[in-house]
């Protein structure tokens, strides 16, 4: 496949060979989000953007697997690396009681060394573990141990930090995510600003209430119902993912640091969809004037990382958790390639670029329906009047060969390679023109 040529073409779509293996799929499979049948032949030519699935449909993946595929398929510079590693067995160990070196080529050792290189300055130690998931579980934990006794946690409305026991407890999004489920104790949330534009004198979110002290200096103020010494920890995604893509102000942001800063509060903030350079910078923070005390991060690394000072992190042994973290070989090797290219290929300008080509361009096209277009680097949302409506864009985009994704309650999000080229994101607006005039 040529990528300066290649085009989505579409048959139908899902096509009955991808209805079959989905069918056969969810005989043995329990119920988990699939949003439709796309179903990747990895047999087949694929790059950038651009892939094909088990029908022959070629299409234009604007999702990249949800942020974990941050430089598309088969990327060359990637591919070539990995070319060098001679395969061997295991590729997963318990990484929490050996180590492993691949010689040359980076493991998770050079994992670690790369993250606290990009990391705010002063993070300089790591826990790596399997998935995001547990890199919340594990941020969350390192703030109740370092609180000694801290018994509240604090997150936002909106939020969504994970489908594990104790990540859920944190969730404020969709009530399907933790309904019924037993939670931690002393979880309380607060609106999540939704206006760019916010602050404390034209607040329309709710967190900065006719003018007065915010909502999170309220609940921890002299007439709060929380004693500031008690919270663990205010955990917050910078640009929050299944919540809707809401990019908060400056002035949001500023509050909860300030708050946390007065009352020495560990602020944690959950970069496992907005980070590894997908806002274009390093981390969604970077675009805010915070210091986050802890970093939690997942997807483009293909591991789970909890990134944070010294001094915050349990100085007893056994205390964090994971069971592949430290072992995942190849997927650490991934995760440190991946950094090594977005800095080699500057890719952290072309998302901050790209993603601003695709917001505007979106914005000029005349699709009915839509009622607001947002980015935040290559962090791209469309949002719809209905729900209803965004998911008949789904739909549509699909039967033009592009692949998004819906979040929050009626937004569709866009997600390209961070590699992205002005040729594909004309085609990606073309494809949603036409999705919206269908």
């Amino acid at each position: 496949m040529d990528r300066d040529t290649a085009a989505p073409d579409v048959d139908s779509f899902p096509g009955e060979t991808a209805r079959e293996i989905a069918d056969y799929h969810h005989e043995v499979a329990a119920p988990s989000t699939h949003v439709y049948e796309f179903v990747w032949d990895v047999t087949e030519d694929a790059v950038g953007p651009y892939c094909v699935d088990v029908d022959g449909n070629v299409l234009l993946d604007f999702t990249a697997h949800v942020a974990s595929a941050p430089l598309g398929y088969n990327n060359p510079a990637l591919l070539d690396r990995l070319d060098e590693f001679d395969m061997v067995d295991p590729l997963k160990f318990g990484g929490q009681d050996f180590y492993a070196s691949a010689g040359d080529l980076p493991g998770p050792t050079e994992l670690m060394h790369r993250l606290v290189d990009i990391a705010p300055d002063g993070h300089d130690t790591v826990f790596l573990s399997n998935s995001g998931a547990e890199a919340v579980e594990n941020a969350i934990k390192v703030c109740y141990d370092y609180r000694e006794g801290a018994k509240y946690g604090l997150t936002f409305e909106g939020a969504f930090h994970g489908r594990t026991l104790g990540a859920l407890s944190l969730n404020r999004s969709k009530a399907v995510h933790r309904r019924d489920f037993p939670e931690v104790s002393g979880i309380a949330s607060l609106p999540y600003c939704d206006d760019r534009t916010c602050d404390p004198d034209t607040c329309s979110c709710g967190f900065f209430p006719d003018g007065e002290p915010s909502q999170l200096r309220r609940k921890l103020g002299p007439a709060g119902n929380v004693d500031p010494a008690e919270v663990a920890y205010v955990i917050l995604e910078p640009v929050q993912g299944e919540g809707g893509y809401r990019i908060p102000s400056q002035s949001f942001m500023s509050d909860v640091a300030a708050v946390c800063e007065e009352y020495d509060i560990p602020l944690v903030a959950d970069e496992i969809q907005s980070g590894v350079g997908r806002t274009g910078e390093w981390w969604g923070a970077d675009h805010y004037d915070i210091e986050p005390d802890v970093l939690a991060v997942g997807k483009a690394l293909r591991v789970g990382a909890t990134v944070g000072r010294e001094e915050i992190f349990p100085e007893e042994n056994g205390r964090l958790s994971s069971t592949w973290g430290s072992g995942a070989i190849l997927a650490s090797m991934v995760g440190t390639l991946t950094i090594d290219i977005i800095e080699a290929q500057n890719l952290l300008a072309n998302a901050a670029e790209r993603g601003d080509q695709l917001a505007g361009a979106l914005l000029a096209t005349d699709v009915d329906g839509c009622a607001d277009v947002r980015n935040l680097g290559a962090m791209v949302a469309v949002e719809f009047e209905t729900p209803a409506r965004r998911d008949e864009l789904v739909e549509n985009c699909l039967r033009e060969g592009l692949l998004t994704l819906p979040c929050g309650y009626r937004t569709l999000r866009f997600l390209p390679p961070l590699d992205v080229r002005e040729r594909e994101v004309r085609q990606a607006v073309d494809a949603f023109e036409r999705a919206g005039n269908r």
